[in-house]
């Protein structure tokens, strides 16, 4: 018999990496002080946070210039999309099971 947990992905465990797939979900792309707002993050936890989505190949990073400005932008990878999916999907499953 399958767990009912088999398919809960870690990575989204912590509840700032579960908002910011859940933006980049919903958005193609979010700049780093957006993010940093919505969450009302630190630019320190939310790099680390953003890291650790990159490390998985969860997210892709845009670095340019906006006039003499840098810019950082994130987007969620197909893989990024889909491990969220799943995890959505199993997160309904024990939803769905609980009597």
């Amino acid at each position: 018999m399958k767990s009912i947990l088999e398919n809960i992905n870690k990575i989204f465990e912590n509840r700032v990496r579960l908002a910011l797939m859940s933006i980049l979900m919903v958005n193609d792309e979010a700049e780093f002080n957006a993010l940093k707002q919505m969450l009302d993050l630190t630019d320190g936890n939310l790099a680390a946070h953003i890291a650790t989505l990159e490390r998985n190949h969860y997210v892709s990073v845009r670095k340019e210039y906006k006039g003499r400005k840098p810019s950082t932008t994130y987007s969620a990878t197909p893989e990024g999309k889909r491990a969220f999916t799943e995890h959505l999907n199993a997160l309904e499953k024990i939803i769905n099971n609980i009597h």
